[in-house]
């Protein structure tokens, strides 16, 4: 190993150029999306746009503080930090605050966190812990189960939050496992699951299975000579239909009224404007209004009339498409793709394994975020109250993606000082 020389000379600065753009365009849509004729300074703190002002400067000197530490420090460390916020998830569910249905903050005065934010970059530093372990190996069973268990142990505290939305993110650590060299079939036994899932609640699962099965009879007569082929089809082919018949009870009993209503109208099932499909027919119609050069900052009708709610959290990208039109959105789109090739480019140069896993988690935590925030506000996909990173307003959210990020750029910093 070399001497650490010159570590602010080894950042990359074109990601650090893209977070800060990111985060002050966060901060002026904030500023539109919740904009008072009465508090028109941008600088006003007992507005959310001057509290968001001060989220900002805070994480800048989170960053600061991040690339201070030694990098070591986040390896040797990776386990504690995660049981530390194992630990917080515990007692938000015993202490914890309620807003909007979930329990899933703590107050301190009047300022609160939400550890379920944190929580995704601590799982990110104890996966790249167990998985850059000399004797690891992912495709052994033992590998898979401690993996697994490192991500279900926290989506099933945050699960009992009541926080849905924050525990799905957690699904996008597969892509992590699937670099380090999960088989693919994971992946597309999940498409799979996730296209049923559907067409059951389109279509009556007794159809569905028929065609199952006659699929399967197709392929078992074509591999008739194959017997472990057709052992391969048929366990298939139960699996397949013993799932099929399970997702009515998993969406009446697991899922909560509101989640079944929002999938219901994303699908087409119940027309309710006024309800549970108000949020995204607004935003929706905020988009569309846009057109292709927007209305102009601080002139969007539909923002200016609070007709979209969470307008600064979790639906801020309708502010970006009524003001900033198409091609103002796709401008920010391209900016948070950009983000993602960088961080993934830059995970592949690493010398260190545990930096190199670290750097897609970042990759993977950010695209989950990113697609079904903006899905959700297309009405491309339900709404499960997740925010757009750098963009939506709260300091939690702010803070974890920050630290999420820099701690991936000091990585990378030190990559030159490895052999």
């Amino acid at each position: 190993m070399r001497e650490q020389k010159n570590i602010l000379g080894n950042i990359d600065w074109v990601m650090v150029g893209i977070y800060l753009l990111l985060v002050l365009l966060g901060w002026f849509n904030i500023y539109s999306a919740i904009f008072n004729e009465n508090h028109k300074s941008i600088f006003d703190i007992t507005q959310n746009y001057g509290k968001q002002l001060m989220w900002i400067l805070t994480s800048v000197l989170l960053a600061l503080f991040i690339m201070a530490i030694d990098s070591k420090f986040f390896s040797q460390f990776a386990f504690g930090i995660y049981g530390f916020f194992l630990l917080l998830l515990m007692v938000v569910l015993l202490a914890g605050q309620t807003t909007n249905g979930a329990k899933s903050w703590l107050g301190f005065g009047g300022f609160g966190i939400q550890p379920s934010e944190f929580a995704k970059f601590a799982t990110n530093l104890a996966l790249a812990k167990y998985l850059s372990s000399s004797d690891i190996n992912i495709k052994d069973l033992k590998t898979k189960i401690y993996a697994t268990l490192i991500l279900l142990i926290p989506t099933a505290l945050i699960l009992l939050q009541n926080d849905t939305g924050s525990a799905i993110v957690y699904a996008a650590f597969i892509l992590v496992l699937y670099r380090e060299g999960l088989s693919g079939n994971i992946l597309v036994f999940g498409l799979i699951a996730a296209i049923l899932f559907i067409l059951v609640l389109l279509i009556n699962k007794f159809i569905i299975s028929g065609i199952i099965l006659a699929v399967a009879l197709i392929f078992i007569y074509f591999i008739r000579k194959n017997r472990r082929g057709i052992i391969t089809v048929v366990i298939f082919l139960v699996l397949t239909i013993g799932f099929v018949f399970t997702v009515d009870y998993l969406f009446q009993h697991v899922l909560q009224d509101h989640q079944r209503q929002r999938i219901n109208v994303l699908l087409g099932k119940e027309i309710d404007l006024k309800g549970a499909g108000y949020n995204v027919n607004q935003s929706k119609i905020a988009i569309g209004s846009g057109g292709f050069w927007g209305k102009g900052y601080l002139n969007g009708t539909q923002t200016k009339f609070n007709f979209v709610p969470e307008q600064s959290t979790d639906f801020i990208f309708c502010t970006i498409g009524e003001e900033w039109g198409f091609l103002g959105s796709f401008i920010i789109v391209g900016l948070l793709i950009g983000l993602l090739i960088r961080i993934i480019f830059i995970a592949e140069r690493q010398r260190s394994p545990f930096s190199r896993i670290y750097g897609y988690g970042v990759a993977s935590i950010l695209f989950m975020h990113i697609m079904v925030n903006i899905g959700m506000a297309l009405g491309l996909l339900p709404v499960i109250g997740i925010p757009l990173p750098f963009f939506s307003y709260g300091g939690s959210s702010l803070w974890s993606f920050t630290i999420l990020l820099f701690i991936f750029i000091k990585q990378d910093s030190y990559r030159l000082n490895l052999l």
